[in-house]
């Protein structure tokens, strides 16, 4: 007699309210994929993801892109202006010609593609590198606050009150202003990044203390898990979403951020180029020279548009209730 092997028949709305019942379950890569495609079919999100791929690849064959163009970002073509009037670009719309594809700048006759794409490698490295700081420093605080609860709460939370208490901008032009012989790149990604941690670390803490008494976080704490082991991988992939959410529209502000600091003279220092720089110096040239004025300004507007809108949209997909529990 053979016999038929018992089968246990799936309940889906069971599964479903266990899921709920515990707590929700980290992001499924079917998810990520289903993400993926929502994303891709709105139109203005795939343009913006675009852009911002090519500014990326811009900053990153920075060097490649101004040897191609036959001009470093430091080099000065005399023969490119007009002493005769000011040391005005020859030609048309600020100079741009087949040797110089945007121009140059008026008076010193650097080329601007050259320093445009070099100031893509500047804005978005320490745009990177200062958000990256900021969601590592803010997870772990708003992670110890949220689960540990207690005094540890008490004073991680003390500590982004007074950290958000501050003033950042000017507290970051004097710092800048104060230290002047170190690496600008470096110092300017760690002032920003300083001052920006205290708000992804409320949103991380608020989801913590929303899944620290789960039942799955329960029963893992039950088995004999550290603390480590459940904030790692219990905690951490169910937030995820509003980590990765919060962290794609903190690049735009970080990119304003150096510009602004650049701009106003306390950030990286000629001959690095910067997009900020490069607009505090065409400020003279705006009524004479526009296209010295409007090209990094399009640039600025470009990066920080397509990552505002990239963001958005990624908000809305990974956490459409915008981290509420």
């Amino acid at each position: 007699m053979t016999t038929i092997p018992k089968q246990t028949p799936q309940n889906p709305q069971a599964s479903h309210g266990s899921a709920q019942a515990g707590g929700p379950s980290p992001l499924p890569e079917s998810l990520w994929r289903a993400a993926w495609r929502k994303l891709w079919r709105d139109r203005g999100s795939r343009l913006a993801l675009a852009a911002a791929a090519l500014l990326v690849l811009t900053a990153l064959t920075a060097p490649l892109l101004g040897r191609l163009g036959g001009w470093s970002p430091t080099e000065f073509d005399s023969h490119a202006i007009d002493p005769y009037l000011g040391g005005m670009p020859r030609g048309p719309l600020g100079g741009i010609s087949a040797e110089h594809w945007l121009g140059v700048e008026p008076a010193t006759g650097r080329d601007l593609f050259a320093r445009v794409v070099h100031g893509a490698q500047v804005s978005l490295l320490i745009a990177f590198a200062a958000t990256a700081i900021v969601v590592v420093v803010g997870t772990a605080a708003g992670l110890a606050a949220g689960y540990f609860g207690g005094r540890v709460d008490t004073v991680l939370s003390r500590v982004m009150d007074l950290t958000m208490s501050f003033p950042s901008l000017i507290f970051m032009i004097a710092m800048m202003s104060v230290a002047q012989d170190v690496n600008r790149v470096l110092l300017m990604t760690t002032v920003i990044g300083v001052f920006g941690w205290p708000g992804i670390a409320r949103v991380v803490r608020g989801e913590a203390l929303s899944l620290r008494h789960r039942e799955y976080v329960e029963a893992a704490r039950v088995g004999g898990s550290g603390p480590w082991r459940i904030l790692t991988r219990e905690v951490l992939p169910n937030i995820s979403g509003p980590i990765i959410a919060y962290t794609t529209l903190l690049v735009p502000g970080m990119i304003s951020t150096e510009a602004a600091l650049s701009f106003l003279g306390v950030g990286v220092r000629p001959p690095t180029s910067s997009w900020g720089q490069m607009i505090a110096e065409a400020v003279s040239y705006y009524d004479t020279d526009p296209m010295f004025f409007l090209i990094p300004s399009a640039f600025l507007f470009v990066a920080v548009l397509a990552f505002t809108v990239l963001g958005d949209a990624l908000r809305d997909i990974l956490d459409p209730h915008g981290g509420r529990p």
